[in-house]
Parts: structure tokens; C-alpha cells; sequence
């Protein structure tokens, strides 16, 4: 067995420590298929887990990293053989399985997608579970029966990735956006976007009115917290608002008065656990439905041995849109 490059984080007594090392491929966990890994991303779970933030890890050492695209090395599941070219969100990688930050990765078969012949493994990871995300929010409006005669669609965190990605997806949809963002400086580039509207932070802020006056159709959430309640207390009768983030808290501090006088609906977006057809689905519509050249503006690309740095900018704000992560 070979040794290979890979972010590892471990317990120590402080809390944990993290760097980029050699780490056995005899220390994969188990799984039946092994992927070489080209690209991967950076999202703000991802930032979380490497700074120790927020109890992401549940198991050490870990290799962090919940998204990866690749080409399998070796196989013993039926769906997948030597050669195809593969993405995986999620499913706990990075979290209690070692993650997509190595140049290998050894997973169960039934997680992984194929990726789209339309898009390079290096625009899936530009996407990565940030955007499929948001792909999976604007689904859901849709189901909903929201459509661009329904109204304004707010989206929150709009510079981040998940809010990036839904901006230029809901407009590219014909959808006027509302981009709500606490960094004013990047107006012009969420308007290149796609967003028709820039809101501060601010007027989703401090405590919420069970009713506010109607001022959005619909909504994709990635905060949390007071910002999604006033969210749901501003949102029109019938409206529906995908929640699919926590940056600003855990908690809702709402009252029932949306649900039960406008007949608004919250929709909650899980990405992590998502069945094998959902997301499919999800990644065939991004083939279609995400401007490549607006995809394009919002990325950024760095290294492996950048990793580490950029988790710690993330979350503290300071990145805007997307972050490839060249592996191999």
C-alpha cells in the first residue's frame, strides 16, 4: 500500500490539531470502491470541521472534506467500474468517514453520482454540495408551485456559496432575486449574478415581527436565526421558503403567525442524507439550469496546502462565491 498526501485532523488535548500529511492507504475505512481523487471544494461545513468551530468530526483522525469528484481505481460494486468518472456529497465524509482532502478515498458505491458529461470534474467541485444545494432549494420552491410571475425570491448569505449558486440558478430560472448580504462591497458582483435587488443584512435583522409586510414570494435561507424568521414573517400569502444553513444560529424565534395566517411553508433542505435519485435529479438540472460563465466568476481555485487557510477565512466571512480545490 502506497502513502498518499492528505489534510489530517486529530484529537489533542486542547481540542485538535490539523495538517497536511502522508497518510497509509491501509488506513482507508472500508468501502467498495476506491476513488482517485482530482478535485474537491471548500464549504462552510468543511471550515467548521478543520478550524473546530463546531463539533463536525465525530470520529479521529480525520481527513475532512464532504465533496470530491474523481475516477474510480478500483471496484467491486455492481454500478461502477475502473475508469468512471465520479462525484460524492456528503454521506458523512469528512464527519465519521474520511474525507475528499487525500488524493484517495475508499466509499461505499451506492454514494457516489456519475458525473455529468456536460460538466468537467473540476466545474462539479466549482458547484460542490454548496450548489447542489441550492439546486435542491430551487427544486423545492418549484414543487411548491413558485414561479416567476409568483414574485421577488430573497436569497440570504447571497455572496456565500450556497447563496452564489441559488442567485445565478433562480435568475437564469427568470426569477427576479433579492440579495441580502452584510458586505455591501460585493453588490456589483452579485448583480453580475444575477440579482435584480441588494438588501443589507441588516433589514433581515434583530427581532421579528410574527407579520411584516409582504415583500417576497418565496426564499432560500442559508442563516438561520432572527434573519430566517423575519424572512418568514415578510414572506407573501402562500409563499414557501427553503431553509438549508446556519451560519447565524440554530435557532428560529418565530411564532406560528406565517404558517397559519399567510399559509406560508417552510421547506427544510437536507443535502448530507439525500437519496441516490434526488440527487440525480438535482445534478442533471444543474447541468442545464447554471450559467458555466457565471459559475466561472463566482470560483476560485487553490491547493491543497491552501485548505487550511481558507477554512479559517470562510468562517470568518471572508470568502465570496466558490472554492476549487485542485487534489491530484
Amino acid at each position: 500500500m502506497a502513502a498518499f498526501k492528505a489534510i489530517v485532523i486529530e484529537k489533542a488535548e486542547a481540542g485538535q490539531k490539523v495538517g497536511l500529511t502522508d497518510f497509509d492507504e491501509a488506513n482507508l475505512m472500508g468501502g467498495d470502491v476506491t476513488v482517485r481523487v482530482e478535485w474537491s471544494t471548500l464549504n462552510y461545513k468543511d471550515g467548521l470541521a478543520i478550524t473546530g468551530k463546531a463539533p463536525v468530526v465525530r470520529r479521529f483522525p480525520m481527513i475532512p472534506g464532504i465533496d470530491f469528484a474523481g475516477t474510480v481505481e478500483s471496484s467491486t460494486h455492481p454500478d461502477w467500474r475502473a475508469g468512471d468518472k465520479v462525484i460524492l456529497n456528503g454521506w458523512g465524509c469528512g464527519e465519521t468517514h474520511l474525507g475528499a482532502y487525500g488524493e484517495k478515498a475508499r466509499v461505499n458505491g451506492n454514494w457516489l453520482v456519475r458525473l455529468p458529461p456536460a460538466i468537467s470534474a473540476r466545474e462539479a467541485m466549482a458547484i460542490g454540495t454548496a450548489g447542489y444545494t441550492a439546486m435542491l432549494a430551487v427544486m423545492a420552491l418549484e414543487r411548491h408551485g413558485l414561479t416567476p410571475m409568483s414574485g421577488p425570491v430573497v436569497v440570504t448569505g447571497a455572496a456565500g456559496g450556497v447563496g452564489s449558486v441559488a442567485v445565478a440558478i433562480l435568475r437564469q430560472r427568470g426569477f427576479q432575486v433579492t440579495a441580502s448580504t452584510g458586505r455591501p462591497a460585493e453588490a456589483d458582483y452579485l448583480k453580475k449574478l444575477g440579482a435584480t435587488e441588494i438588501i443589507d443584512r441588516k433589514d433581515l435583522a434583530g427581532p421579528a415581527k410574527p407579520l411584516a409586510k409582504e415583500r417576497f414570494a418565496g426564499g432560500i435561507d442559508v442563516v438561520g436565526s432572527t434573519t430566517l424568521a423575519n424572512v418568514l414573517s415578510m414572506t407573501r400569502y402562500g409563499g414557501a421558503v427553503a431553509a438549508c444553513g446556519l451560519a447565524g444560529g440554530m435557532d428560529l424565534p418565530t411564532s406560528v403567525a406565517p404558517f397559519i395566517l399567510r399559509s406560508v411553508s417552510l421547506l427544510g433542505i437536507d443535502s448530507v442524507m439525500r437519496p441516490k435519485a434526488d440527487r440525480q435529479a438535482a445534478w442533471q438540472r444543474l447541468e442545464s439550469d447554471l450559467d458555466r460563465g457565471k459559475l466561472a466568476d463566482m470560483t476560485t481555485e487553490i491547493e491543497l496546502a491552501s485548505v487550511i487557510e481558507a477554512a479559517r477565512n470562510i468562517v470568518e466571512g471572508h470568502v465570496r462565491g466558490r472554492i476549487a480545490v485542485k487534489i491530484g
